[in-house]
């Protein structure tokens, strides 16, 4: 824009940027594309005087310091709370962490921050890493690669025994460590506190499992439930079949509705499965879908023996509550599932091809359920 185009009006608020909003006069310089000598120029016009002109450099000069004082303080919280596990370590994890992160932050604030000297870093940086330190980075890799394919489940113990599988030579506490420092944390659930459960006997059937949850055989006995999937469509309702002796889930079903069908569909998959020889002890609570009809007939059938809960006692189907406290903690409280479809995808998911081959089950000496059964052979 010429010189001879400003109008008055827009050298004044030219200059009240200066004298009332803070602005330095390079800044103001620099944005409306004009010198700073016609800037103190136009000041020196149309201010009101030489002390307001002086008050408004000082106030200018002020709000710059605070800026830059704001700066670096936040800074150094960012710094300060990524470092959190560095703190309480030796001056070697404080010159790695400087390392991984001396392209967000300045070295010498990360340096201040963390207690320790410039030069110490550079001179840490020179010298050649130990082997100990390589091979923590080899193995923290491994427990990452671990811990996601456990669907980011697993802790350091179940790490620790895929590690000594895989031929790694670790003990639990150096696992530990590791996963520690690299932010991995096992997916554990919430406490309740407990109740005292008594509970009436059932009409239907006996309690003839009577908390005889280990098994000498496969198809021996097996447990039964059913829980509900919150999904963006409604309820879904998901039934299981569980074999006490690996702890596999040998039959399942996911319905729209929570009706005897859904049992029915999960007790018949595991019979397909399963084609038990000897007769087998199905246990279950006292659910309407488990008292009906329907349900009796097919145990006649296919020549099962039913087993009953205690009413309100949980305890007495431990195994298969069990079960659906892991499946919900371990996938479906981090999803949002949009229909049921969807939903019966990621349970298949869960139970085919991670809970049943894949996730390592104390009760089995740390084996897959089909693991388990595979070396019983």
């Amino acid at each position: 824009m010429p010189k001879s185009h400003f109008t008055d009006e827009f050298k004044i608020d030219a200059v009240r940027q200066i004298t009332e909003r803070g602005y330095s006069v390079a800044e103001v310089s620099a944005r409306l594309g004009v010198s700073t000598h016609s800037l103190y120029v136009w000041r020196k016009k149309f201010s009101k005087s030489p002390d307001a002109i002086a008050e408004a450099d000082q106030q200018s000069s002020e709000i710059r310091r605070l800026k830059q004082e704001l700066a670096r303080i936040t800074e150094e919280r960012d710094i300060l709370k990524k470092a959190n596990r560095v703190l309480r370590q030796g001056c070697k994890m404080r010159y790695a962490f400087i390392d991984q992160h001396r392209r967000v932050y300045s070295v010498r604030t990360m340096c201040r921050c963390l207690q320790v000297h410039p030069s110490g870093f550079y001179a840490w940086q020179k010298k050649p890493h130990s082997a100990r330190f390589l091979e923590d980075q080899r193995q923290t890799a491994l427990v990452r690669q671990i811990w996601e394919d456990s669907g980011q489940v697993y802790g350091y113990r179940k790490i620790h025994d895929d590690l000594m599988d895989m031929g790694e030579r670790c003990s639990p506490n150096r696992v530990a460590r590791l996963a520690r420092n690299a932010g991995i944390r096992a997916r554990i659930g919430y406490k309740k506190r407990p109740g005292k459960y008594g509970g009436k006997p059932a009409v239907v059937a006996d309690n003839k499992l009577d908390r005889q949850f280990d098994t000498a055989r496969p198809n021996t006995a097996w447990v039964t439930d059913i829980t509900y999937i919150k999904t963006q469509e409604g309820f879904a309702y998901l039934a299981v079949v569980i074999d006490l002796y690996s702890r596999m889930v040998v039959g399942w079903a996911l319905k729209q509705r929570q009706d005897t069908n859904v049992v029915l569909q999960a007790l018949l998959m595991a019979v397909w499965r399963r084609k038990p020889k000897n007769r087998v002890l199905i246990h279950s609570d006292q659910g309407s879908q488990y008292t009906s009809i329907d349900w009796a007939a097919f145990l006649r059938q296919h020549d099962l023996e039913h087993s009953m809960s205690r009413r309100g006692n949980c305890y007495d189907n431990a195994v298969a509550e069990s079960f659906f406290n892991l499946l919900k903690r371990e996938r479906i409280r981090r999803r949002v599932y949009k229909s049921r479809d969807e939903a019966r995808q990621d349970v298949f998911d869960y139970i085919e091809m991670f809970y049943n081959p894949k996730r390592k089950h104390s009760t089995n000496g740390m084996l897959s359920p089909v693991e388990f059964e595979r070396r019983q052979i």
